[in-house]
C-alpha cells in the first residue's frame, strides 16, 4: 500500500508499505477513503514531537470503511463507514473512566505517533469499538473528517477549558484550522465579542465571515495594545493560545484580565516564559490539554442539526499520490491560502 512516511526532522516521504493486519481481538482494519493534514503533522516534520521515530506512516485523522475486524469487536461490521478519532481509548482504564481518553493507559495519541497512523491506503485501528465513530448516512464525508481531530481540539481545549460563557471576551490568537474551529463552537455560548488574532489577512478574512466581532493582524506586534485598547485597558475574559509560539503564549499573558482563564491548545517545541511575577494576583486559570475527544458524538449532533458547518474550513483537494504536495501548500498557508486539506485515497 502507499503511505505518508516520516524519515527524521526535515523529511517525508510517500513510500509503499506492507498493509497492516489484525494483531488483537480487538482491532479493526480500516481502508481509508478520506484523510487531511494536521497541524501537529507541520510539527512533526520539522522534529519538533520526539515520540514520533523515523518510519512512521503520519495522520491521525479519518474516514474510511471497514475492511477487517478482530474477534472481540462488537459495534461494527465489515463495509461500515466509520470515523476515525485522533485518540485511542481502551474505555478501561482510570484515565478513560474519567474521559481523559488522551492519557488513556494503553492507548492515547496513538495513531502517526507512537503507531503508522491514516496518511496511507489502510491503518489499524486498536480498540476499535471506542475509537471509532459511525457516520450517520448522508452526511459529507469532507466534512467529517473535521471531527477527527480539528473540532473536538478547538472545542475541548479551548472552548470548554477557558470556560467560555454567555457575554465573555475572548480573543483567540491564531486563526489556523484550530483557531477557526475554536471560533466556530465558541459561538454556542454567545460570548459578546471573539477577537481573532493573526498575521495572515486573508486567515483574518475567513474568521469575519465565520463569525468574529473584530480582528487583528499582529504584523507589526500590535495585537496587545489593540486589545487593551478595545477592552478599555481591562483585557479579555478568556485568552486562547491556538499557534503553539512563545510569543503567541506571552500575548495571552499580556491581555488576560483579572479571574480570566488563559486555555493553551497550541503544541510547543520551543521553551515559554510565565510570567508570574505579572499574573500571581490576577486570579487567573490556566489550562493546558491533549483533545480527548469525549465530545465528538456531541458535535456530530450538532452537525447533524445543521448548527455547526466545518466544510467551511476546507480549501484543498488532493488525491494520496499528491501527499507531497498537499504538505507544501499546508505548510505554504499565506501564499496558497490553505486551510485544511482533503487527501483522497481509493
Amino acid at each position: 500500500m502507499k503511505a505518508l512516511v516520516y524519515r527524521g526532522p526535515g523529511k517525508i516521504s510517500l513510500e509503499d508499505k506492507p498493509k497492516p493486519k489484525i494483531e488483537n481481538p480487538t482491532d479493526c482494519l480500516v481502508r481509508i477513503t478520506t484523510t487531511t493534514i494536521c497541524g501537529t503533522d507541520l510539527h512533526i516534520w520539522k522534529g519538533d514531537v520526539s515520540t514520533v521515530a523515523a518510519g512512521r506512516t503520519l495522520g491521525h485523522e479519518g474516514v474510511g470503511v471497514i475492511d477487517a475486524l478482530g474477534s472481540a469487536v462488537s459495534n461494527f461490521r465489515l463495509g461500515d463507514k466509520v470515523l476515525i478519532s485522533c485518540i485511542t481509548s481502551c474505555g478501561k482504564c482510570h484515565y478513560c473512566k474519567n474521559k481523559m481518553y488522551s492519557h488513556c493507559e494503553t492507548g492515547g495519541w496513538l495513531l502517526g505517533n507512537k503507531i503508522d497512523g491514516t496518511q496511507a491506503e489502510y491503518v489499524r485501528i486498536p480498540f476499535a469499538d471506542t475509537s471509532l465513530h459511525p457516520i450517520p448516512a448522508g452526511l459529507d464525508e469532507e466534512a467529517v473528517v473535521m471531527f477527527s481531530d480539528v473540532l473536538p481540539t478547538g472545542f475541548e481545549t479551548g472552548v470548554l477549558k477557558g470556560q467560555i460563557k454567555l457575554g465573555d471576551t475572548v480573543a483567540i490568537i491564531g486563526a489556523g484550522p484550530i483557531g477557526l474551529a475554536t471560533l466556530l463552537t465558541a459561538q454556542f455560548y454567545c460570548p459578546a465579542e471573539i477577537i481573532m488574532v493573526d498575521v495572515d489577512e486573508h486567515r483574518l478574512e475567513v474568521a469575519k465571515r465565520l463569525g468574529a466581532t473584530k480582528t487583528i493582524n499582529d504584523r507589526d506586534n500590535g495585537a496587545i495594545n489593540g486589545i487593551l485598547q478595545m477592552t478599555n485597558q481591562k483585557g479579555v475574559d478568556v485568552a486562547i493560545e491556538a499557534v503553539g509560539t512563545p510569543e503567541a503564549f506571552n500575548t495571552c499573558q499580556a491581555i488576560i484580565a483579572p479571574g480570566g482563564h488563559i486555555a493553551n491548545i497550541g503544541v510547543h517545541g520551543k521553551n515559554v516564559i510565565l510570567h508570574l511575577e505579572k499574573l500571581w494576583d490576577k486570579n487567573i486559570t490556566l489550562t493546558t490539554a491533549l483533545v480527548d475527544t469525549f465530545t465528538t458524538p456531541t458535535l456530530l449532533k450538532t452537525f447533524v442539526s445543521h448548527k455547526l458547518d466545518p466544510s467551511q474550513l476546507i480549501t484543498h483537494h488532493f488525491d494520496l499520490s499528491e501527499i507531497l504536495k498537499a504538505y507544501e501548500v499546508f505548510e505554504d498557508a499565506a501564499r496558497q491560502h490553505s486551510l485544511k486539506v482533503i487527501i483522497k485515497s481509493g
